[in-house]
């Protein structure tokens, strides 16, 4: 488990020098008013469409695999909102690690607090089911000011990135624990602690089983999920942070607690994990990260999908 991180002096070393730039550009940037760094953030996500056109053509094919219905021209405007959303992404962080609680609180509307005191009150950990969207990291902010706990993350390949974000993200929770501390996470739920986990991404073939996601088959894990809630008992609590249009903030949503989660075998829990996240999705589609290849991993004689 990862307490609040001490700063170390090789963090210095010129060749984190340009990391440590544009992160006092980025501490400069977010001292701006909100609205206008909303104008900033959709401006440099539509900026960015010209550069990272692989990124484009990777949210582009997983609209038109998970929504085939769905028209053309619609998925295309969908992909320019979700870029747009991915400048406001970069701002955001920003915004979670270096804005102080009142100006976080002052933007934010949060509704459902009650489900997580339900649970505090019948004694049980929760496993608060989060999804990769644009605003995850102003979303764990948010709900730490009201419900500190414990996030779940990969750690940097980058020291000083690693230090920044573990230092922003424990501003207001307790600490962190490697997406890979299985035994960690249980023994937190047992002691009745909240754990931020997003069930998501493709982590390839090994200790997965392929079930829907939308119109598509995905590679969804059949460990983490699956021993979490049956070893630790937890509140399974799914919570959407979403940003309002035009400008006007954001919407902290914590949806009812999930009682409905077969157990009976792995594949089963995977396949309710997915169909949460779906539900979270439809939410606010345009800020879900659909810039990452989400269907990477394919069965055993299929064709790669990008």
């Amino acid at each position: 488990m990862t307490q609040l991180p001490q700063f170390s002096r090789a963090l210095l070393h010129p060749r984190y020098w340009l990391t440590w730039l544009g992160m006092a550009v980025l501490w400069l940037l977010v001292l701006l008013p909100y609205p206008v760094l909303h104008c900033i953030g959709c401006g440099l996500g539509r900026l960015s469409m010209r550069f990272l056109n692989r990124r484009v053509e990777v949210a582009r094919r997983n609209l038109e695999l998970c929504f085939p219905q769905m028209p053309a021209a619609e998925r295309e405007a969908l992909v320019k909102r979700n870029f747009e959303s991915l400048g406001m992404g970069l701002i955001e962080t920003g915004m979670a690690w270096f804005w102080p609680d009142w100006r976080i609180t002052k933007w934010f509307r949060v509704s459902g607090l009650e489900h997580i005191s339900k649970a505090a009150a019948d004694q049980k950990g929760v496993l608060l089911i989060g999804m990769h969207f644009l605003t995850l990291e102003l979303g764990a902010r948010i709900f730490g000011i009201h419900n500190p706990g414990i996030g779940v993350y990969r750690p940097n390949d980058n020291a000083l990135i690693d230090w920044l974000q573990t230092w922003g993200r424990m501003r207001s929770n307790k600490s962190m624990l490697d997406r890979k501390d299985l035994k960690g996470m249980i023994r937190a739920l047992k002691n009745g602690d909240i754990i931020w986990y997003a069930p998501d991404h493709d982590y390839g073939p090994k200790s997965s089983v392929f079930v829907p996601f939308f119109a598509v088959d995905q590679a969804a894990s059949t460990k983490g999920s699956y021993l979490l809630i049956r070893s630790g008992n937890p509140a399974v609590i799914p919570f959407v942070p979403r940003r309002m249009p035009d400008g006007k903030g954001y919407e902290m949503v914590i949806l009812p607690e999930e009682k409905s989660i077969p157990l009976d075998d792995e594949a089963a829990t995977a396949a309710r994990m997915n169909r949460i996240v779906e539900h979270g999705v439809l939410m606010a589609p345009d800020q879900y990260m659909w810039l990452h290849r989400r269907f990477k991993t394919r069965p055993e004689g299929q064709p790669a999908l990008y």
